[in-house]
């Protein structure tokens, strides 16, 4: 598996590839995974239901929280109604992408 695809460098930050999970027991980032569609992203369940906007807000919350930075500086950039997401994240884009890998295991 190679996470490097789930990520993507553009001029002025990161673009994040997501699975979402909403009413789930928990806020979780589960790790890296393979789709269904042979592509690498990021799986994450929150306790939110998908409700106007109110999952994808829990997703910034905790991916902010669990990356250190705040969460205006994440943006949902495809897929807000859709459980398959892309968020664009702000910020020197290679600390980022590093920090993200370094962070976040691999699914088992």
């Amino acid at each position: 598996m190679n996470t490097v695809d789930a990520v993507e460098i553009v001029a002025d930050g990161i673009v994040l590839s997501v699975r979402l999970t909403p009413k789930a027991s928990r806020n979780e980032i589960d790790g890296w995974a393979v789709g269904a569609d042979g592509k690498v992203h990021l799986k994450v369940r929150v306790t939110a239901v998908p409700e106007k906007g109110k999952a994808n807000k829990a997703l910034i919350k905790l991916l902010s929280k669990s990356l250190g930075l705040a969460p205006t500086l994440i943006d949902v950039v495809a897929g807000e109604t859709n459980r398959n997401k892309r968020l664009k994240i702000e910020g020197a884009a290679t600390q980022l992408a590093e920090h993200l890998l370094e962070q976040i295991p691999l699914s088992p």
